[in-house]
């Protein structure tokens, strides 16, 4: 009998009864995954084999399988006992075949759901409607175009070395790229000896925290999971206390910390740049104790209503490990970082990364230079900032009109904004808020579990990750989550917004 499913070019005769000669592999069609066990005949097992895999999603309908004779050298097996099994998934419909078009898997075949198998689930979890969570840029924003051209290029003119094992301080096309680009947008002193790449800040300070000992001074306000990282690995973390000027770096005398960990740009949570004055003490300390300042430039990028604030390491590259990345200035998936280190540092660090590169791809790598140097990352941080600075206006205007009482703080600069709550009112704020289907995080996720001074109240809320057409609506949620004013709470007749 004759089956309009197999390809007139795979047409053989079908003795049966014994092995074909030992055919060279071929390079036709896509690999699949096949264990054919039990007991029964081969043919029976392979099509149990296929049978389970469309049983259990792992082959989803319409997925195109390999030709009979191509899965058949695969598995060491004879080609017509392929074709045979083919042939009878067929007739039992879980299998399609056209001329020309190969076998699939039937459109018909739905896979058995995990839950099926096990009843009825007891957890639920409300539905994220809004995503208002800091830190994100909108992924929507994304340049792929020029990220693509970006790519052609840098293909093109990669030498053929750059496919081979990759230096752990990262390809030289990069590490120059940025040197030129670091002096010019945020004042950075480096050469590309210094660049160490790394996949972000977090794997960066994973690597500083092999060379550091001792104690490190950090922000009372900041990332837990900073903290989480250098006290893992078994470092103390000593709370600097955080007022509208930044870190209060003159407690750093008062400490034993041997390094102190800053977002100078714009401090993150809080926002504000660190004071001129800070700037140089915190210098000045470095300087006089050996210390170490690890510089986050986080939201350097991103200013609205002011002169942007260069990085504190032009002030002393010897003193200063300087960190960047693309996590919010294109895309978190990218993982892509650097590190411009004080010249003594350099094989220190590149000793704790390891002889070879395995975090960052060197094409990305390659892409991200020429993305750099043909000025399609400046074009793209111009365009983001207009996006960004006009969701921060319609935040700030949203509220002052119906939420007057709230106080808004940390808006010159970067994607998120705090919202200043009355004392006692942040967690039923969050529970509002979950209801409202929006995810954003409460002020107190990041004060320091040591810190000395008071805890303050207050929603952190990211406006980067909405898309354009959703943001009013995530708005709209906010308000309804916000609590109404106080008897001490003045009306005016604009949002309380502090830069």
């Amino acid at each position: 009998m004759e089956h309009s499913w197999v390809n007139s070019a795979e047409t053989t005769p079908r003795a049966s009864g014994h092995r074909p000669a030992p055919v060279e592999p071929s390079e036709e069609g896509s690999d699949l995954h096949l264990e054919l066990a039990g007991s029964g005949s081969v043919r029976a097992r392979l099509m149990n084999a296929l049978r389970e895999a469309i049983r259990s999603g792992r082959l989803a309908p319409d997925t195109r399988l390999p030709p009979y004779r191509t899965l058949a050298v695969d598995l060491g097996i004879a080609r017509n006992t392929v074709a045979d099994a083919y042939a009878e998934l067929v007739e039992e419909g879980w299998l399609t075949a056209r001329q020309g078009s190969g076998t699939k898997v039937a459109r018909r075949a739905t896979p058995l759901q995990p839950d099926q198998a096990r009843g009825p689930t007891r957890r639920t979890h409300r539905r994220v409607t809004h995503d208002l969570m800091p830190s994100s840029p909108d992924a929507a924003a994304f340049p792929r175009t020029a990220w693509t051209a970006s790519a052609r290029r840098a293909l093109a003119a990669a030498p053929n070395e750059a496919f081979g094992v990759a230096d752990p301080r990262g390809r030289p096309e990069l590490r120059h790229a940025l040197v030129e680009y670091l002096a010019r947008a945020r004042g950075v002193r480096t050469d590309a000896e210094r660049i160490v790449v790394c996949s972000g800040f977090a794997h960066g300070l994973r690597l500083l925290c092999q060379v550091l000992h001792g104690s490190v001074a950090v922000e009372s306000y900041g990332l837990d999971f900073h903290r989480s990282i250098l006290e893992g690995a078994g470092l103390e973390t000593v709370p600097l206390s955080v007022d509208a000027h930044g870190a209060r770096v003159e407690e750093l005398a008062t400490t034993r910390a041997g390094a102190v960990l800053l977002t100078p740009a714009h401090q993150f949570p809080t926002g504000g740049p660190l004071h001129a004055q800070r700037r140089i003490a915190v210098i000045d300390w470095a300087r006089a104790t050996g210390g170490l300042l690890l510089e986050d430039d986080y939201d350097g990028e991103f200013r609205y209503d002011r002169e942007p604030v260069g990085a504190v390491q032009g002030l002393d590259p010897d003193r200063v490990v300087y960190f960047g990345s693309t996590s919010k200035s294109l895309s978190p998936a990218l993982r892509l970082g650097w590190m411009a280190l004080p010249g003594w540092m350099v094989d220190r660090v590149i000793e704790a990364k390891g002889p070879r590169e395995m975090w960052s791809g060197v094409v990305d790598q390659l892409t991200l230079a020429d993305f750099l140097a043909s000025g399609a990352y400046d074009r793209h941080l111009r365009r983001m900032r207009r996006i960004y600075r006009r969701r921060r206006d319609q935040l700030t205007a949203t509220l002052a009109e119906r939420a007057p009482h709230i106080e808004v703080t940390g808006i010159a600069a970067g994607l998120h904004a705090v919202l200043e709550l009355p004392e006692g009112t942040e967690q039923a704020a969050l529970r509002a808020a979950r209801r409202q289907g929006l995810s954003l995080d409460g002020l107190s996720l990041y004060r320091h579990p040591r810190s000395a001074t008071a805890p303050r109240d207050g929603l952190v809320i990211g406006y980067g990750t909405p898309p354009e057409h959703a943001f009013a609506r995530a708005l709209d949620a906010l308000c309804l989550a916000l609590p109404g004013p106080t008897r001490d709470d003045e009306a005016p007749a604009t949002a309380r917004g502090r830069k």
